[in-house]
């Protein structure tokens, strides 16, 4: 059984409200020229002390879509942009998308093998990267590589009207073997002619981060990323002009859309901070004093755990969002006691590109009393989530399945790989690997990963309860829970934790605090209290790290049981 918006009176006021334009933008590029248009004087992108308004941001994009068609760059060609979360980062996107470029964002804190692979398996023509991580080790990533046009950006500049040092490294020479961003973005050129595209188009070539088996590319249509930036924008309910801070990183889908593109939406001015560090980022919230955000829940929990965090510096947010990572209850009833603002949660994927279920403003996700897990929103409108059987067929409301979409933000598929974009998107319906369930009122809940789950004994055990256990301790900051081989059980649950600052606790109490909470083939056998746990830069736990970990042998610092 499917809860739709029609089913619920509330839903569907709820869908009227949210729905947005009927007809959105087929390109963010036409909708970054219809806010150039509207408000030209407007701050588009702010950077520590530097502004942009969207003229200047508009110029300064032109010029490098004409420097890159000049050297060459057609119409389809992709360029990989791997560059931290700063104004460099959206004029080489803009430009790329005005080059009539498919642009793939790639993440900076990459190797150079894992570079090496999106170069060649997307057939990247240009690469826009940091000028620090050129002379580094791209230069020679890029000279195996199909890469051709190369050009490189100081993320030292644009941070103030004078040239005032913010961050703290040392600016490389300019290269002679690549063209700097800002020097041709300053030519004044115009966008090149021709070079238009329409919604069907592939954006974004999105690589997922590999975790059961070699990364691959989603291809991100510009019809997917209007249809839920505008989504987005229109269901947040906030003014147009409003200030966004980013908190996800951009290469993320939940940076690109949820922020970046959001912003352009509702004309807005996009705050950036280069990258996540809790004490920058509180001192931006001062600054630009944000409505909107989003980040994973592990970036909440560290500016939380920050001394000098205070209620003043989430004052401003009108909505404070996350996504990318799941959501403990504990982790919204400790940050809404400790400084205002409820933190909304949301769910979606890469291949959904970013939401597909949030939290509407004026409601609360309910916790579920069974399981302790707390919902991750309702679908949005024009999407149908389904919950299914091994079979593929729907299950009765409030049973467990793997979780299915279908929408408007569902990509096309994978770069290149027909066979596993048949397997995990049959007849338009993404198959999203995660396991959930709906209630009656239309929640979508989600459980867990479908290959996370733990067999203790013939009994399931789904990581994301245990740890919402563990995140109700009041000395516990971070916790991951995986399954590790146990000659008796088969697996058993062990965990990781971090604690909060000046809180102690040791591993007996910890095991205990579940065991009194939870089945007795459910609680950790084994817990490991770490300074820190292995994240993703998007801040996602690395539970296959710690699988890993806890394969080669009991480490110091934990307890068996």
């Amino acid at each position: 059984m499917t809860v739709t918006y029609e089913d619920k009176p509330w839903l569907k006021q709820l869908n009227e409200v949210q729905r947005g334009p009927v007809n959105p933008p087929e390109t963010m590029v036409h909708a970054f020229r219809e806010a150039v248009r509207t408000v030209p004087d407007r701050v588009a992108l702010a950077y520590f002390d530097g502004r942009l308004t969207y003229a200047e941001a508009d110029a300064l994009s032109d010029g490098i879509a004409t420097h890159l068609a000049g050297r060459g760059l057609e119409r389809g060609d992709r360029l990989a942009l791997m560059l931290q979360n700063s104004p460099h980062f959206v004029l080489a996107l803009l430009g790329a998308w005005k080059a009539g470029a498919v642009v793939v964002p790639v993440n900076p804190m990459y190797k150079a093998g894992e570079v090496a692979h999106v170069l060649a398996d997307a057939e990247v023509t240009a690469l826009v990267c940091a000028d620090r991580a050129w002379e580094k080790y791209l230069r020679e990533t890029a000279a195996a590589s199909p890469v051709r046009i190369a050009l490189t950006a100081c993320e030292l500049d644009l941070q103030s009207r004078d040239d005032k040092r913010v961050l703290d490294f040392e600016r490389s020479a300019p290269a002679d073997d690549a063209d700097d961003l800002l020097t041709v973005a300053r030519t004044g050129a115009s966008a090149p002619e021709g070079r238009e595209l329409s919604g069907g188009d592939t954006a974004l070539i999105s690589y997922t981060s590999g975790t059961s088996g070699t990364p691959k590319g989603a291809m991100n249509t510009h019809a997917n990323i209007t249809y839920n930036a505008e989504r987005q924008h229109t269901g947040s309910q906030l003014p147009d002009g409003s200030c966004i801070f980013v908190l996800a990183p951009l290469f993320h889908i939940t940076g690109m859309v949820c922020e970046l593109a959001s912003s352009i939406a509702g004309a807005g001015t996009l705050a950036l901070a280069y990258r996540f560090e809790a004490g920058v980022v509180l001192d931006a919230f001062l600054e630009h004093r944000p409505a909107f955000t989003v980040g994973p829940s592990t970036a909440y929990m560290a500016l939380a755990a920050r001394p000098e965090a205070t209620p003043d510096h989430f004052s401003s947010f009108e909505i404070l969002a996350s996504g990318g990572a799941p959501v403990p209850p504990a982790l919204v009833d400790k940050l809404g006691a400790a400084f205002g603002p409820y933190l909304r949660n949301g769910y979606g994927l890469t291949e959904c590109t970013a939401p597909c279920a949030s939290v509407p403003p004026g409601r609360r996700a309910p916790v579920d009393a069974a399981s302790g897990t707390l919902a991750v929103g309702v679908p949005g409108p024009d999407t149908v989530v389904r919950i299914l059987d091994d079979e593929g067929r729907p299950v009765p409301l409030g049973e467990q399945g793997e979780i299915a979409v279908r929408g408007p933000q569902v990509i096309p598929g994978y770069w290149r790989r027909p066979e596993e974009s048949a397997a995990a998107i049959p007849d338009g319906e993404l198959r999203t690997g995660d396991i959930g369930f709906m209630d009656t009122d239309g929640w979508l809940y989600v459980v867990d990963r479908k290959k996370d789950m733990i067999n203790a004994s013939g009994f399931k055990v789904w990581p994301r309860e245990v740890e919402d256990v563990l995140y109700s301790h009041p000395a516990v900051r971070e916790a991951a829970v995986v399954g590790v081989a146990d000659a008796y059980r088969g697996e058993s649950v062990k965990a990781y934790v971090s604690l909060r600052p000046d809180v102690q606790a040791v591993p007996e109490e910890l095991v205990g605090h579940c065991k009194d909470r939870l089945a007795a083939y459910k609680y950790p056998r084994e817990i490991e209290i770490l300074a820190d746990l292995p994240k993703t830069t998007s801040g996602k736990i690395l539970r296959r790290e710690l699988r890993s970990r806890g394969d080669s042998g009991n480490a110091s610092g934990g307890v068996s049981a």
